[in-house]
């Protein structure tokens, strides 16, 4: 008799296999945030290898001879790949059973198939205790007939066994897990019995044993890694920016497995005094037994300005690595103690710059109320880096800042000692407090001249530190600074002029300047005794500390008083520039020496001495070109452009009759004909006078190449340029 399997029967068992596969995705999205780690559960939880063992109801989709019960039972081997444990070798080896059902002959139909399978099976974990995977295996099974020829007695034939199927997991722990299973099977036969051939469909159930330790297990921890020699000297608030690029401790970490450990990445926290980690380093691999050294930075954020005194902190040093392919994460605690803003240590002289802070709006605003006090009495032509440092020198006089040094850790002991902390206020500070040391002074001053845009610097000799300011004329020129050459200090091709500031309010600036000379050259001998750091340079290491905008309510000082006290500095200095030349016109009286003493009483803005001069020169000698140009330019000088420029024109008429028409000379003529044209709006002329004055001289035109164009979008551009000080003087024919 032939019976028929129902079609219902395997419609239930697709249904059952559509709904399990369907569930994993279902299930992996109800879980929001998974998606994101799954890629490292894989690697997580990955096991060496594992057993089970299973059981499986078979149903085939055609039709036997008779009508059967089938089932499997199977053991399983799987070993994932450790670089890719989704990827399972597996090994699968049981039984298949078909018991007839056939009342007729219940033995005859009825045996076994013994097989051995290789494949491959795919697993991916959504979450710590749920899997979904499939496989393809293909191997030989063993067919065995008890009862079909009794006379013959056992009888068997060899089949090709293919399968591929799904797999979903719950994993109630590391070490098991119970699978779903549905599969499809194929079977044929190499003999002549084929009516066992073709699909079965089956769903089973297993039971695996994951060997291995559960990473989450608190004996599994890793701790591959040994952290020694961690400290962190005292820290510094004023140092805030240099820990971001430079060490603010260190720590030696030590493998202590015989694995590898790859991926090491170090980083500092503090908690309170950080937003974030600070990356320290990232090291690809550190071998069994390696050790390395680390340096540790730190990214504070401004709530270390708020610290005061000293504060005692524990910090945390991170290492995030892998191991065994595993991610690991180790943290040890290290204690210090930070110092807050006004605290530093002399082992690097270039931490001053910290403590210039030209950016603090109060004294932005303080620098701008000294320039429009002087801004009267300034002389345009002469250098403006000297006289505002002259204006700051006696603005800090008026409101009676002096010197006064510190009494409990004087500079030359904190000097001599780098472990010793010493303390420098800041600007702000020293300014309510209008008295303070030499770094404190320094600092003041410092900050002053950079606020109001000029470069400063600060000298350190044994014991001492005061400041200096960029003129920013050339070494060559030292006498448009000062008629003596030992007067300034040459810095990359520049003059700089150093200020003996703790001599504010006890002596005037050019006193001061004297005395800071004086030191810098008691050490001509031995100039490794003395250092000078450019602010600007130094604050590229040593940023400026972090600071609240704030209305200070600072004392100014009395206008008129300032003025006064900075007119009577420049006043002794203008004579000090011109003495020498007086002296020597004195005694020779040559028209040279006039026309030259005339142009530096031009330059301090004294003109009509310098008118005098020029005249004088004109007396001893009617036909002497110079001084009838440079009595032009006073002209010019006093705002007079139109009869600068006739003046200009009837001397370029007798350069040119006497054959000095193609001179530098008269292409100095030509620009000032050029600048006064200019500022008489006539931008054609100016242009066409320009161009002459550019075939004669390239190199001096080149100045005033703004010149060469026309229109008011040039005529702004020149109003940078001051017309009482953009003038060519000339001294000899």
């Amino acid at each position: 008799m032939i019976m028929h399997h129902s079609g219902g029967r395997r419609g239930t068992w697709l249904f059952l296999i559509l709904l399990l596969l369907l569930s994993a995705p279902l299930y992996s999205q109800s879980q929001p945030g998974t998606g994101s780690v799954s890629s490292n559960l894989n690697s997580y939880y990955r096991f060496p290898f594992s057993l089970s063992a299973e059981y499986e109801s078979l149903s085939p989709f055609g039709t036997y001879g008779a009508t059967f019960n089938a089932y499997q039972i199977s053991g399983l081997l799987r070993w994932p790949i450790p670089p890719l444990p989704v990827v399972q070798p597996t090994f699968k080896a049981g039984m298949m059973q078909f018991d007839s059902r056939d009342l007729s002959e219940p033995a005859k139909w009825s045996h076994s198939n013994w097989f051995a399978a290789l494949g491959i099976s795919f697993s991916h974990r959504f979450a710590k205790t749920f899997e979904v995977g499939a496989e393809v295996l293909g191997g030989f099974a063993e067919s065995y007939f008890p009862s079909l020829l009794p006379e013959v007695g056992t009888v068997g034939y060899g089949n090709l066994y293919l399968e591929g199927g799904g797999r979903i997991s719950l994993d109630p722990s590391f070490n098991f897990s119970v699978d779903v299973h549905p599969s499809i099977k194929y079977l044929k036969s190499f003999g002549p019995l084929s009516d066992f051939d073709g699909l079965l469909l089956g769903v089973g159930f297993s039971i695996h044993y994951r060997f291995g330790q559960d990473p989450d297990a608190p004996q599994t921890i890793i701790r591959a890694l040994r952290f020694s020699d961690a400290g962190i000297p005292p820290a510094f608030a004023a140092m805030q920016s240099y820990y971001v690029k430079h060490p603010l401790g260190e720590v030696t970490i030590t493998n202590t497995e015989k694995d590898v450990v790859t991926d090491l990445e170090v980083s500092f926290h503090q908690a309170g005094y950080m937003d974030s980690p600070t990356h320290a380093a990232s090291i690809p691999e550190l071998r069994g037994g390696e050790s390395v050294k680390v340096p540790l930075l730190a990214s504070f954020n401004s709530e270390v300005f708020t610290t005061e005194g000293v504060t005692p902190l524990t910090g945390e040093i991170i290492a995030a690595y892998k191991v065994r392919g595993r991610a690991a994460e180790q943290r040890q605690s290290v204690s210090y103690d930070l110092h807050d803003k006004t605290a530093v240590t002399w082992d690097d002289d270039r931490k001053v710059a910290a403590f210039i802070t030209p950016s603090d709006s109060a004294l932005r605003n303080y620098a701008s109320f000294i320039r429009q006090s002087c801004k009267e009495a300034t002389i345009p032509s002469f250098n403006d880096s000297i006289q505002y440092g002259m204006q700051l020198f006696a603005a800090l006089g008026e409101i009676g800042c002096l010197y006064q040094a510190d009494p409990a850790l004087p500079f030359t002991k904190a000097q001599g000692d780098p472990l010793v902390v010493d303390s420098i206020s800041l600007p702000r500070d020293t300014l309510k407090r209008i008295t303070g040391d030499c770094d404190d002074l320094t600092v003041v001053y410092c900050s002053l001249l950079e606020a109001a845009g000029v470069q400063s610097a600060f000298i350190t000799v044994p014991g001492h530190i005061y400041a200096a300011f960029n003129t920013k004329v050339p070494a060559g020129r030292y006498q448009l600074v000062h008629p003596d050459r030992r007067m300034t200090i040459a810095v990359e091709g520049e003059l700089w002029v150093p200020v003996e500031i703790t001599m504010v309010g006890q002596a005037d600036f050019l006193s001061a300047w004297r005395k800071g000379m004086e030191e810098w050259s008691l050490y001509d001998e031995r100039p490794e005794k003395r250092s000078f750091y450019v602010t600007q340079k130094s604050q590229e290491i040593y940023r400026p500390v972090g600071l609240k905008e704030t209305d200070l309510g600072l004392q100014y000082g009395d206008r008129e008083a300032i003025q006064r006290e900075f007119k009577r500095d420049l006043g002794k200095l203008a004579d000090l520039m011109v003495q020498d030349l007086v002296s020597v016109t004195r005694e020779r009286g040559r028209k040279e020496d006039f026309n030259r003493l005339g142009i530096r009483y031009a330059q301090l803005h004294r003109l009509e001495p310098a008118e005098q001069s020029f005249r004088r020169a004109l007396q001893i000698d009617p036909s002497y070109l110079s001084p009838q140009i440079n009595l032009g330019n006073l002209l010019y000088l006093r705002e007079q452009y139109s009869e600068a420029l006739a003046r200009f024109e009837r001397t370029l008429a007798l350069l040119r009759r006497s054959g000095k028409g193609a001179t530098s000379i008269a292409a100095k003529v030509l620009l000032n004909m050029s600048r006064a044209s200019y500022l008489l709006d006539r931008y054609d002329s100016a242009a066409s006078l320009y161009a002459q004055a550019a075939e004669l001289d390239p190199e001096e035109a080149q100045r005033f190449a703004f010149l060469a164009g026309s229109g008011a979008g040039d005529a702004r551009a020149a109003e940078q340029i001051n017309p009482r000080t953009d003038i060519l003087f000339v001294e000899e024919e």
